[in-house]
């Protein structure tokens, strides 16, 4: 997830948002010509959403915000699905059952932007630790365009059939909340979709511009936590100690090989060692060190490969270094591979293709982020995530570094991204509810 440039982040004004929605491009004005109307009601919601971001599971704020809007609207709304979640039915006549989801949660993280409507929230983390929070990943962007992609569709209910269901996901950041909304009932308590679809910003894209492609789109994840045992003792003396801090160092080289020496150049894979905690000062060895780490892969066998190598180097270096004990290792399966289906996502491309023009589509590599949309695709829902460009274009071909999504100073180019957003989700919905003498089925 990708990037935007520092200093047109601190130059965003209010006047600069409020701005945002002007002005469509001839082929969504032509197409979806409701968003220039609900500039001043998304532009609202935006900025709400954006300064009251709420961690995994505490979505309660955020979720009641879009529940109360979409009773409005005429929608069926059911809140506390899978802890936080809502899902909201709009039924129409007869046809095929689509989902559009969106997230809910925020990120553990100090916003940077400098906006005017920064995130300034703190909250308590899963270990009760109070830490900022902000929409770092544009979950803010996607409710505030599923919202109004809801109140378009709403509107149009003579020009569609069938029903459209809107979920409303949380803790997608740590890739439960899918997995908690199927095990309260979301396809047994609701409607089981015939097509599940979902979009997200991307900063590799020029603003607007939307990204897709069929088949394997984003990779498995699994948290690896470690801990490994030494014996401590005084800096000065280490012939009486064991080191954990040496073992873990000699473990980290050896783990970044199991991908370049062990595992197939054509079959991607990624090992990230991204904590390492150990120690309270320079003259004392400390007695262990804890690591963790992300695996993620598209192959099965290369998952599970990767995952005993870990093991392997990890027992091996505490043996040649006589450690006390063998290392403990904790696995969290997160997030399995996102699959696209095929069919559905070029129908999607070539209904954008035909709607908002030729080159409002582009296909775009598989990514090796995770993303837990892949647990509606696992039971049984033809699913298709899609990515919409939020980035200046001129920024994007200028080679210029830009935030990637994660950063504290990532800020999507709002102007042309979320009316583009709308338009996409509108068209796209549209297509799969078309009227049977239209659709031809």
């Amino acid at each position: 997830m990708l990037r935007h440039c520092a200093g047109i982040l601190v130059a965003f004004t209010l006047a600069t948002v409020g701005a945002a929605l002007s002005q469509e491009p001839p082929a969504i004005a032509r197409a979806v010509p409701e968003i220039a109307s609900l500039e001043p009601e998304l532009e609202s919601l935006y900025r709400d959403l954006h300064q009251h971001p709420e961690l995994a599971f505490h979505e309660q704020r955020t979720a009641a915000a879009l529940a109360d809007r979409l009773r409005v609207l005429g929608f069926d709304v059911a809140t506390g699905v899978g802890g936080t979640g809502l899902v909201a039915i709009l039924r129409n006549g007869p046809g095929p059952v689509v989902m559009l989801r969106t997230e809910l949660d925020a990120l553990p993280l100090e916003e940077k932007t400098g906006l005017p409507f920064a995130s300034t929230v703190k909250a308590l983390d899963a270990e009760g630790k109070s830490v900022p929070v902000a929409h770092a990943c544009g979950h803010d962007l996607h409710m505030t365009g599923w919202y109004g992609t809801a109140k378009i569709m709403a509107q149009r209910r003579n020009r569609w059939q069938g029903t459209l269901m809107l979920v409303g996901q949380p803790a997608e950041e740590i890739t439960r909340g899918a997995a908690a909304m199927l095990a309260d009932g979301l396809f047994t308590r609701f409607p089981k979709p015939d097509f599940a679809i979902s979009m997200h910003d991307e900063p590799s894209l020029p603003s607007g511009k939307v990204g897709f492609h069929p088949g394997f789109f984003r990779a498995s994840s699994d948290a690896v936590e470690v801990t490994i045992f030494g014996r401590g003792g005084h800096g000065g003396k280490p012939q009486l100690a064991v080191d954990p801090v040496v073992i873990a160092a000699r473990s980290i080289v050896g783990i970044q090989t199991i991908v370049s020496r062990e595992t197939d150049p054509l079959s991607p894979a990624v090992v990230t060692i991204g904590s390492i905690h150990g120690g309270s000062a320079g003259n004392i060895i400390p007695d262990e060190v804890r690591l963790q780490m992300s695996v993620r892969a598209y192959d099965d066998k290369v998952r599970k490969h990767i995952l005993a190598s870990i093991k392997r180097q990890l027992d091996a270096e505490a043996e040649a270094s006589d450690a006390p004990a063998p290392p403990s290792i904790k696995i969290t399966p997160g997030a399995e591979v996102v699959f696209n289906d095929p069919q559905l996502t070029t129908r999607l491309a070539d209904a954008l293709r035909r709607d908002l023009g030729p080159g409002s589509v582009v296909e775009m590599p598989a990514k090796m982020t995770s993303e837990d949309f892949s647990e509606y695709g696992r039971a049984g829902v033809r699913t298709a995530l899609l990515h919409i460009g939020a980035v200046n274009p001129e920024k994007l071909a200028s080679g210029a570094r830009i935030p990637d999504l994660h950063s504290p100073l990532w800020f999507p180019e709002l102007k042309p991204t979320l009316r583009s957003l709308v338009a996409a989700e509108v068209v796209m919905l549209s297509d799969l509810l078309a009227p049977a003498q239209i659709a031809g089925n």
